[in-house]
């Protein structure tokens, strides 16, 4: 119960990597407010949860700082504070570079950054408000590191996501307000389903750079959430954690029998 006596919102958790660091935060003590445009869906897992005292579920947009604004006050006045921010919430599209359109650009860049940059500042605000520091998570990627062209506008976000968790790490630690990221390699999330594991042969591919050999689940990356969330993590700040299985430490192709 590491998380025991804090309240937390959680970005994009109607599903994925958003829903399994929710259920990590609740099963470490926190009270939880989830956020999602899936609304509907939101709505049926927090009944499904059944956790009316630790959980309230809301619908919003991170696109809109007003949706965002409202996550922030649902946890003060639900539950009297806010402790942890986790930027979950993010879109990915594959495609070949020379296609992108402006709306495919400004989609992806709105979520995934915009949204985390008004989560960060919506948060941070509250803290510095309330008194007692504070700890803002950003959900970032190997991607942020990685060149893939067939996800470029991701790529983008996220390799701006670690900045807006460098900077804001600076800025916020006069506060006592600790600023984090987190960089999955691949994780077997619905996401990766549509956007990444689109054939056999793409699949092969991802787990040949994969030294451990195998997909993360999202329960592992909930770990690394909850970890620097808590007071383990007092002395961590603007740093991007990459759980992905050995991917960034790679410099050739392991073919995926040998990893079998």
């Amino acid at each position: 119960m590491r998380l025991a006596g804090k309240v937390a919102v959680v970005t994009g958790a109607a599903q994925g990597l958003g829903r399994a660091c929710a259920e990590r935060f609740l099963a470490d003590g926190a009270k939880v407010v989830i956020g999602d445009i899936k609304g509907t869906d939101l709505a049926a897992w927090a009944d499904e949860l059944g956790q009316a005292t630790s959980l309230a579920a809301v619908e919003a947009d991170v696109t809109k700082r007003a949706d965002v604004e409202k996550l922030v006050a649902t946890a003060v006045k639900t539950f009297g504070r806010l402790d942890i921010m986790l930027n979950n919430a993010g879109i990915a599209r594959s495609q070949a570079f020379l296609d992108i359109t402006d709306a495919d650009f400004d989609d992806v860049l709105g979520v995934n950054l915009r949204g985390a940059f008004f989560g960060v500042q919506t948060a941070a605000r509250q803290m510095i408000a309330q008194g007692g520091g504070g700890v803002i998570l950003n959900m970032s990627s190997i991607n942020a590191l990685l060149a893939n062209p067939n996800l470029a506008t991701y790529a983008m976000s996220k390799g701006g996501m670690n900045q807006l968790t460098s900077v804001a790490a600076v800025a916020l630690a006069p506060h006592g307000i600790r600023v984090a990221g987190i960089g999955p390699g691949t994780i077997l999330t619905e996401m990766v389903a549509k956007s990444i594991f689109s054939s056999d042969e793409a699949r092969r591919t991802v787990l040949s750079r994969t030294p451990i050999g195998r997909c993360g689940e999202p329960s592992e990356i909930a770990s690394v959430a909850a970890f620097l969330a808590s007071d383990d993590a007092s002395y961590i700040t603007g740093q991007t954690i990459y759980p992905d299985g050995g991917r960034l430490i790679l410099n050739y192709t392991v073919p995926v029998s040998e990893q079998s």
